[in-house]
């Protein structure tokens, strides 16, 4: 839907995190608990300074199902972050973090918004009065706002223009992605870090944030879709033009595949994420039927029982379940039209997408091209956090040092999003302080 409006305003550019200033984010995944704590340096790089992460409680599928042991599970990791900190934080206290939100809970929306210009040049003050002034339209739902990324312009109808300031036309167009959040889903967030005596400065949808820390510029840029397999999610995020425009998830992760070896091989959920991790595969291999394995059986002495299988009975139950996960994966970005947006990249990241063989089952269904993803450029990560399984705490870094004026200022207000209406009240806020 397109809203044609006129009028003039001043615009201020785009602001950043100050040199020195000290962020922080908490990755609450259904598998751990992350705290990454960084300090902005002069270069506007990031340099990681505090890590915590603790195996996580309360969670399930990306939603916390218990207050309580959430709340604990998230304050040893922020208390392992702020202990390895506290000597370069030089008496800063940590007061405030950035929050995932996992694309279950999140909604993307896109619109336009139409300027009428009659020939003169382009400015930052038509984009404001675009939504600034727009009217009010009823709609039906309510979430809260959590990002407003411009995705585009147009002009007179000709797309694909990223920069229109100076431009000459009768009609800017302007393309945006909203992603909102479910209520409850923030409130209990709000609760848990809360309670570990933190404000909440802002979230950021977890494919996003994945997207930021593990995406090169050139397929952010050309088309690529990034999908974070998280221990109770598959988060989806697709990317074009350098800039989100669609998000979604499924609700399948690592935990379910541990789950169906436990049940397939009669052993324990421990037992079988530690056959997972040490055996499992994606794809059967040649040698698999003469490989043996040894399976604990469930309830028995493990010393005293032998329970020898071939490894491709393992590979057999892991399979199906990890193609399953990239038929969905499929399904929805045909249903929203993305599958040709996104072009032939996909990048796998997230602390499921380690499986030998994942990208060579991926490609045979998704038809892409597939490669493991973990974060880049980011300074003071160690070894054993510098992988694909803390992909999302680092992008929550670098939106925060980055990316976080796309987010409202105050985003526990109420919006309505079926149709265009009171967003682009918000959205001309955000507007009204960035350009």
């Amino acid at each position: 839907m397109a809203i044609s409006i006129k009028g003039r305003h001043d615009a201020s550019p785009i602001q950043t995190q100050k040199s020195g200033s000290i962020i922080a984010a908490i990755d609450i995944g259904s598998a751990k608990v992350t705290c990454f704590i960084a300090k902005v340096k002069k270069d506007d790089t990031i340099d990681v300074i505090g890590i915590g992460h603790h195996a996580s409680a309360g969670v399930k599928s990306g939603t916390i199902v218990d207050l309580k042991a959430a709340e604990t599970a998230i304050g040893h990791a922020i208390q392992a972050a702020e202990n390895m900190a506290r000597a370069k934080m030089l008496g800063q206290q940590l007061t405030s973090v950035y929050v995932n939100l996992p694309g279950t809970s999140a909604l993307c929306h896109n619109f336009s918004v139409d300027v009428k210009i009659s020939g003169q040049e382009i400015t930052g003050k038509e984009i404001k009065a675009a939504l600034s002034e727009a009217r009010k339209v009823e709609v039906a739902g309510q979430d809260e706002l959590i990002h407003t990324i411009p995705a585009g312009f147009s002009i007179d109808g000709r797309h694909g223009i990223s920069e229109p300031r100076g431009m000459y036309g009768n009609t800017l167009t302007v393309h945006l992605n909203a992603i909102t959040g479910l209520s409850p889903a923030l409130r209990n967030k709000e609760v848990v870090i809360g309670n570990n005596h933190l404000d909440i400065n802002g979230y950021c949808a977890a494919p996003y944030a994945s997207g930021l820390s593990c995406l090169v510029e050139d397929e952010r840029e050309l088309g690529c879709t990034i999908i974070d397999m998280g221990g109770g999610t598959t988060n989806i995020g697709v990317f074009f033009g350098g800039k989100i425009i669609f998000t979604s998830a499924i609700p399948i992760g690592g935990q379910h595949v541990t789950s169906d070896v436990a049940r397939g091989l009669t052993t324990s959920l421990s037992d079988a994420e530690r056959l997972k991790i040490l055996y499992g595969a994606a794809m059967t291999a040649s040698a698999d039927d003469t490989d043996l394995i040894d399976v604990p059986l469930l309830g028995e002495n493990t010393h005293n029982v032998a329970n020898h299988i071939p490894r491709s009975i393992l590979t057999g139950i892991i399979q199906p379940r990890i193609e399953e996960t990239f038929e969905l994966v499929r399904a929805k970005l045909e249903d929203a039209g993305m599958s040709q947006v996104a072009g032939r990249r996909v990048v796998l990241t997230g602390g499921a997408s380690q499986l030998p063989g994942l990208c060579e089952l991926g490609q045979l269904i998704l038809d892409k091209k597939l490669r493991v993803g973990a974060p880049v450029n980011m300074s003071g990560l160690a070894e054993s956090t510098s992988g694909p399984a803390f992909s999302t705490a680092a992008g929550l870094l670098i939106y925060a040092a980055k990316h976080a004026a796309e987010q409202q200022p105050h985003i526990v207000e109420k919006v309505h999003l079926a149709m265009p209406g009171t967003i682009l009240e918000k959205v001309g806020q955000w507007l009204r302080a960035n350009w």
